[in-house]
């Protein structure tokens, strides 16, 4: 238990200067963008006193380490700051205004994409799972070979595509589902399951293949151990054998695939979330690009790299436990 929890700390520190180490990839990515928001705000023919006045005014002028370790230091503190668009409003009207922070900005918003990616998993798990232990139990059959053509075909294609397809089929044609995912604050749960099916099911298309893919190729593997081979002489159920002696031993690759894929739905959905305009992160950080409001773009991609390195320590966690040969590596 001792060595468990010795690498659980590692695995957690390892995170802690990754994530440090891509806070300052993205401060130096997102502050390189052409243009700000200054010249997005005043447009083109804004005089160069105008556009200085209001670089000075939210600190662009200020130097980049400067920058970087004041805004580090307040995430430290859980202030994620006040993004330029608040800033420019609350100056407009005479500093009257009161500024809202990014947290109560970005919070429904992170909610609304939590809500959309555990709809997703909650679908997509199961159904690959079973799929690909179906496909490895009947290998090479007709199940096997329409499996495998359907989750490549869904792989293969941008997620902006398989979305209009299912609009067209299900919204347009059907009418069994709204094109527009209208959620709103306070919805009740039926009713924001109901306008968040179709995204959820686009993003299923999406994340079902690499799962699938992945099940069926661990559990194929292990059925040409030895003990596969004792429990089919003595006469196991195929089924049982795959469940119960095959299944288990396959977690260890399986939870890595599905700890990617969870981290994909939360920072994958940026494209779904624009086609159906769904009000998460992944619309806001379009939004905030397109008017270059740098605060809000560096909290979301921080947002996003959390979520990825998280869930692959969480992966990495349960990998460990689950396996105890990669507890005592050689």
């Amino acid at each position: 238990m001792a060595s468990v929890l010795k690498i659980i700390l590692q695995r957690l520190a390892l995170g802690l200067l990754t994530l440090l180490v891509v806070s300052m990839v993205i401060f130096g990515a997102v502050n390189l963008l052409p243009g700000d928001f200054a010249q997005a705000i005043l447009g083109q023919g804004a005089t160069q006193e105008a556009v200085e006045a209001i670089r000075d005014e939210i600190g662009l002028n200020d130097p980049f380490f400067k920058r970087y370790f004041d805004w580090l230091g307040a995430l430290a503190t859980g202030d994620l700051g006040v993004s330029y668009a608040q800033m420019m409003f609350a100056t407009g009207m005479g500093g009257t205004t009161e500024l809202i922070p990014i947290t109560t900005q970005i919070a429904p918003r992170f909610y609304n994409t939590m809500f959309l990616a555990g709809l997703t998993a909650l679908i997509a798990v199961p159904v690959s799972l079973l799929i690909g232990v179906l496909a490895a139990l009947y290998r090479g059959s007709v199940f096997d070979r329409v499996a495998n053509i359907f989750t490549l075909s869904s792989i293969s294609s941008p997620e902006f595509f398989l979305a209009y397809i299912l609009i067209l089929f299900l919204a347009v044609q059907g009418q069994m589902l709204p094109s527009l995912a209208a959620v709103e604050v306070g919805m009740p749960l039926g009713a924001r399951i109901y306008n968040s099916l179709l995204p959820a099911l686009t993003l299923t298309l999406v994340v079902t293949a690499h799962m699938m893919r992945m099940t069926r190729a661990a559990i194929i593997n292990l059925l040409a151990s030895p003990y596969i081979e004792m429990a089919r002489l003595k006469g196991v159920r195929p089924m049982r054998v795959i469940v119960k002696h095959a299944l288990p031993n396959a977690l260890a690759p399986i939870i890595n695939v599905i700890a990617l894929n969870l981290a994909y739905l939360i920072t994958g959905v940026v494209v779904v979330e624009v086609v159906f305009t769904y009000p998460g992160i992944g619309n806001l950080f379009v939004d905030a690009v397109q008017n270059r409001d740098i605060p809000v773009v560096q909290v979301c991609c921080l947002i996003f790299a959390a979520a990825y390195i998280l869930l692959n320590l969480t992966a990495d966690i349960l990998s460990i436990v689950t396996n105890p040969r990669l507890r005592h590596p050689k």
